[in-house]
């Protein structure tokens, strides 16, 4: 098969979809990688060392795109990769298309097939492919909240563990999946004083035991949620619900309600956000002001840390991509359930229920797309 690998063109994505260990394993089985000139300089990997581990280096992404069968990227495509969509080819990629319509359409428009690192999931209900971005979100959260609290980013001025004599930052967590326990790990090290809200009651009794008291666990629900959020000075939002848009469970309203140059920063918001002010950011301008407190929103959190970040998705994706590189993608998710659950777009429709239901489209099922 014939793979691909774009350079990134999202603001400030200095990641890439495939490490020179990936491009050996699969040109081992036999494949032909291309990989786009310059897409591994941000995250410290040349194109000579993508040459040496056998991949041929394309001059463009017009290039690199019309060699494809498959397409590996790391960001959804945006507008102005939407020429080198077409019918046959295979995209796997981050898509969160329950937040995105125009490129829904696009990808339902061109027959593209379309799967989704986020929405592969195993009978466990775990997210594979999304759980080492969200572990890596997770633990910037809390840093960035940091230094968005610092007075001159607009925060009320407060170190989050603060110091002998004086109390530290208030951090909630709202949601205790990957993400939200990676970001409690980071605050409860950095000193501050962190809640958890979460409507799992076992995952709570879980990183109870965990953190032996230094830890609040509380059941989630509105009205613990506005007494929380109310007095925190850093506010985390990590609510998911695989493939659909996230829900809302901080309005406008409350955000008026909290103390002047508090935080709150949207892990959530490639699938919409979970808070009702919530609009995607960049990491060129992170950060905007609702009343008196600061949001922080980029849609690409682990873009930050491209070194980190491309290894640890290229441990969690190159299984999959051998899968459908050697067996086809159609065989590939017949052979794998969770790997079907990936599959979003297939030959102008949508096969994936939730991103339906969130643009209000008609859907395909997934055993007619696999038959």
């Amino acid at each position: 098969m014939k793979i691909s690998v774009p350079k990134e063109v999202k603001n400030n994505e200095y990641r890439v979809a495939i490490t020179p260990a990936g491009v050996h394993e699969l040109v081992a089985s036999g494949h032909q990688l291309f990989v786009e000139t310059g897409a591994g300089l941000g995250s410290a990997i040349s194109d000579q060392e993508y040459k040496e581990a056998g991949a041929t280096i394309t001059s463009d992404a017009a290039a690199t795109w019309s060699a494809a069968d498959l397409v590996l990227k790391v960001k959804e495509p945006i507008a102005s990769e939407y020429p080198h969509l077409r019918d046959g080819l295979t995209l796997f990629t981050y898509l969160h298309l329950a937040a995105d319509l125009p490129l829904t359409k696009e990808l339902v428009s061109k027959k593209v097939t379309a799967i989704a690192y986020e929405t592969v999931q195993l009978p466990s209900r775990q997210l594979p492919l999304l759980a080492p971005m969200s572990e890596v979100a997770g633990r910037l959260a809390p840093l960035v909240g940091a230094n968005t609290l610092l007075r001159q980013n607009g925060g009320n001025g407060m170190l989050l563990g603060g110091v002998p004599g004086t109390r530290p930052a208030r951090v909630t967590v709202l949601g205790g999946g990957v993400a939200g326990t990676n970001s409690i790990a980071v605050a409860i090290g950095m000193g501050a004083e962190v809640t958890v809200l979460d409507n799992n009651l076992n995952r709570l009794r879980e990183l109870d035991a965990l953190y032996a008291g230094r830890l609040r666990t509380i059941a989630s629900n509105s009205f613990e949620i506005e007494r929380a959020v109310k007095d925190s000075d850093l506010v985390i939002g990590s609510v998911l619900i695989p493939g659909a848009k996230a829900p809302k469970l901080v309005t406008n309203a409350l955000v008026k309600k909290m103390k002047p140059g508090a935080v709150l920063v949207d892990i959530a918001i490639d699938q919409g956000g979970c808070f009702e002010d919530s609009k995607p950011t960049t990491h060129a301008e992170p950060t905007y002001k609702v009343h008196d407190t600061v949001f922080y929103c980029v849609a690409n959190m682990p873009g930050a840390v491209p070194h980190t970040s491309t290894y640890a998705l290229t441990n969690a994706t190159l299984p999959y991509v051998k899968a459908i590189a050697n067996l086809g993608w159609k065989t590939a998710l017949k052979a794998d359930s969770s790997l079907a659950l990936g599959l979003n777009t297939f030959d102008g429709a949508i096969v994936n229920e939730p991103v339906a239901v969130a643009h209000q489209l008609p859907s395909k099922s997934l055993a007619s797309a696999l038959a």
